[in-house]
């Protein structure tokens, strides 16, 4: 019998090998929804998330002005989701506008929390100091009628922060409270979900604007443009910064710390008298640059004159 042929259990080996190595080759592979296939590229994302940046601060500064208190407005995310995790996502009940894009079509969504949107209310309504307020119950005609004045300030700060990417109206089109209800969109629709946080006195609450993602993907590339526009305006702004400093002038010292004489002894020093300090002749000199401890090094002499001779960065 040939030595180098393989026996029953050696094939048998290899088949299971192979066998594992498939198995485990198959194992690799991820599940893929493809009715999520038209997600919106990073890049527009972060486009997107520059422009309501520019809108939270504006906002902010309107809402102070309306409500005549200190009004802080954060960008918390901005992400795809389906309408139906969207949907999910919200509490019942709870106080929704559905919102128009003109000149696009479709419909948008804001939603306010019922944690922020009641002492909203109370503070139009003269309330003084803004509480937080646990309230489970839906909103009357008549507080959703109050609230119009300050749903129109924020679609007009929306507005003027789409500006900067395309000419868009948004309006308050009609008033829901139970989001199961909403029917503006099918439930596998993408939706783009603005999250940000409105902080109030002691208050605080989240805000979710909805866009169909539909009409963000038909100004990609005006988002592109405007994404390319920052920056480029970013990378100006700091060639700017830097040719302005770039004179200007700082004082250096360099000092040896923590000896200390009395006054009478400095006084009575004679020509040849020798100071004894209580410092190691190896501890370095540090440089100070506009009275804050920048490096470490040595006192030299260059061309007659003194030199400070940088050894490594000071400790902090």
């Amino acid at each position: 019998m040939d030595k180098n042929a393989l026996s029953q259990e050696d094939i048998d080996a290899l088949f299971q090998a192979q066998a594992s190595a498939g198995s485990a080759q198959r194992a690799q592979a991820r599940a893929f929804d493809f009715r999520r296939s038209d997600r919106i590229p990073k890049e527009q994302i972060r486009a997107l998330r520059a422009v309501h940046d520019t809108f939270t601060r504006s906002l902010g500064s309107s809402l102070s002005a309306y409500l005549r208190t200190y009004v802080t407005v954060n960008l918390i995310s901005v992400e795809q989701l389906s309408f139906a995790e969207f949907q999910g996502t919200l509490t019942s009940p709870t106080c929704i506008a559905t919102i128009g894009m003109n000149p696009f079509e479709g419909t948008g969504i804001l939603e306010l929390n019922p944690t922020l949107a009641f002492p909203l209310i109370e503070c139009l309504l003269g309330g003084g100091k803004v509480k937080p307020l646990v309230v489970t119950r839906e909103m009357t005609a008549i507080e959703q009628r109050i609230l119009s004045g300050l749903l129109s300030l924020i679609l007009q700060n929306l507005s003027l922060a789409w500006q900067s990417v395309a000419t868009v109206n948004f309006s308050v089109e009609s008033h829901e409270s139970e989001p199961a209800l909403l029917q503006v969109m099918a439930p596998n629709e993408a939706i783009v979900v603005i999250a940000t946080e409105l902080q109030i006195g002691e208050t605080s609450g989240m805000m979710n604007i909805g866009i169909p993602a539909s009409i963000v993907k038909l100004l990609r590339q005006k988002f592109d443009q405007q994404w390319t526009a920052r920056k480029s305006n970013l990378m100006d702004e700091s060639a700017r910064i830097l040719s302005l400093v770039q004179t200007t002038q700082l004082a250096l010292e360099a000092r040896v710390d923590g000896a200390t004489v009395y006054f009478e002894d400095l006084l009575a020093l004679q020509e040849g008298d020798v100071l004894q300090f209580d410092i190691p002749i190896a501890r370095p000199v540090v440089m100070r640059v506009n009275g804050l401890t920048k490096y470490a090094g040595g006192v030299a002499v260059s061309n007659r004159k003194r030199a400070f001779v940088v050894s490594a960065p000071a400790k902090a």
